[in-house]
């Protein structure tokens, strides 16, 4: 493999990895928590699954993850709550905390919505030309 010396200088900056990288992720809906598990299970990461906002800081406290996967929701406060604990705490400031958020809670999320045909994609497109 060949390296030039901007590649070999930032591999000296870079501190060796020792042991599995520990993600703690918080409020997963099953379905995301599948697709997290599968993915991190392949880069052979240590895993905590948290459930409860309620009982989130204090883990993240206790095991000191080298990430953070938290769902935040505007409907419900407990997620921002959490990432603004993390980020005044001087001990998990640092700890990158990857924020997402998911419709899972939908009514209607088993309908399907109907494919738009060619004609209704491109009709308004026309319309607007011809005017």
């Amino acid at each position: 493999m060949l390296t030039n010396a901007a590649d070999t200088a930032r591999a000296d900056n870079v501190a060796p990895m020792t042991g599995a990288q520990k993600v703690v992720i918080v409020n997963g809906s099953p379905d995301i928590l599948d697709l997290l598990e599968t993915a991190l299970d392949a880069g052979h990461y240590d895993v905590v699954f948290v459930e409860s906002s309620a009982h989130a800081y204090s883990q993240i406290k206790r095991v000191q993850p080298n990430l953070v996967i938290l769902c935040v929701r505007i409907d419900d406060a407990d997620g921002f709550q959490v990432l603004s604990m993390l980020k005044l705490d001087e001990e998990t400031r640092s700890i990158p905390v990857l924020t997402y958020t998911s419709q899972h809670d939908r009514d209607d999320s088993d309908e399907e919505l109907p494919e738009p045909s060619d004609t209704e994609i491109f009709a308004s497109k026309n319309a607007e030309l011809m005017n």
